[in-house]
């Protein structure tokens, strides 16, 4: 288990980095509540890329954000009532990118992930008005969804090039978080944090989600929100609340605790109310630790893929660590 000593922290003045992306450059990126992204270089310099005046697009709440290979981000915008996906370029054009799912607005949307075979994969935690109705294990009404690009014509009639729709691929799952897909494309693995479980997938050569499997049930002050993985093929979650970070073998659902910040007394509370359905904001916004802040999200980085940066709900600064594990390089790697 690692020490609380060894963590060091890197950026300030960030608002609710939740997402974090590490690139092969030492760039990082992570979603700012301020409506953005912000790019921290290897120097320390920062630079808040924030959208520009837009009547097409609301003011965005990024929860996850992904990397494009043309330098765009994807951002999952975590709306009051509303979601949806959306573009933003670093000098600050924003578009909508997918808003609907079966003609229906997108409820606040969660996570957007690139996988290495190029198909984005978004997750929406719940349908539940508002989101902390699900904060409960009998509340399982989040779904995964692939999008997809049309193609240039349909039914006969031109489109415009490079529209996306979005079609879900698995429902009814308890309050879907991050996603990770293994570098051959043909199993994605998912965090269920209110039901608090890590579920997997068999990927079909047509991108249909199949054989859904558990991979792993958590206990006490477990609930899973981050996830990817490392070279020897286990599983890395993040626990926001208790502030954990947790290796899991998928083939056994065996856990090992790699890091923990968290005051008893406080998960004790939390139990009590998840227990008898009563968790809600308070329950995640009052966080007592040492140094971790929320622990929402992680990213392999460094010439060895063996340090790890974490996303923290409620933090301003990017806690670090090095461990003696090496992470898989993402798909966004050498974007």
């Amino acid at each position: 288990m690692l020490a609380l000593s060894d963590i060091q922290f890197f950026a300030k003045d960030l608002v609710r980095p939740e997402c974090i992306l590490a690139t092969a450059d030492g760039v990082f990126y992570t979603a700012d509540f301020r409506g953005g992204v912000c790019k921290i270089m290897p120097n320390g310099e920062q630079q808040l890329i924030l959208p520009k005046q837009n009547d097409h697009c609301p003011p965005l709440k990024p929860n996850g954000i992904c990397l494009l290979e043309n330098g765009d981000f994807l951002i999952a915008h975590l709306g009051d009532e509303v979601g949806g996906i959306y573009r933003l370029t670093q000098d600050g054009e924003v578009s909508p990118f997918v808003t609907h799912i079966d003609g229906e607005p997108l409820p606040p949307s969660n996570f957007i992930y690139l996988d290495h075979q190029d198909r984005l994969w978004l997750t929406v935690s719940t349908r539940q008005q508002p989101r902390a109705k699900a904060y409960r294990s009998d509340v399982s009404d989040g779904f995964v969804a692939l999008i997809e690009y049309e193609s240039e014509y349909e039914n006969g009639e031109p489109i415009p090039k490079g529209t996306a729709k979005a079609k879900i691929v698995a429902d009814n799952i308890g309050y879907t978080n991050e996603v990770y897909v293994t570098e051959d494309g043909r199993t994605l693995y998912v965090n269920a944090t209110f039901t608090r479980e890590t579920l997997s997938f068999d990927i079909t050569a047509n991108n249909q989600l199949i054989n859904p499997n558990l991979v792993a049930k958590y206990g006490k002050g477990i609930f899973p929100d981050g996830l990817t993985m490392d070279t020897q093929g286990h599983l890395w979650v993040t626990s926001i609340v208790s502030n954990t970070v947790i290796r899991v073998n998928p083939s056994t659902g065996e856990s090992q605790v790699i890091l923990a910040d968290n005051d008893p007394e406080h998960i004790d509370w939390v139990e009590e109310a998840y227990k008898i359905h009563a968790m809600g904001r308070p329950h995640l916004d009052n966080v007592k630790s040492h140094k971790l802040k929320n622990v929402s999200s992680l990213a392999f980085y460094g010439k060895n893929m063996t340090d790890i940066a974490l996303g923290c709900l409620l933090g301003d600064s990017i806690p670090t660590i090095k461990t003696n594990f090496s992470g898989v390089k993402p798909a966004h790697w050498n974007l």
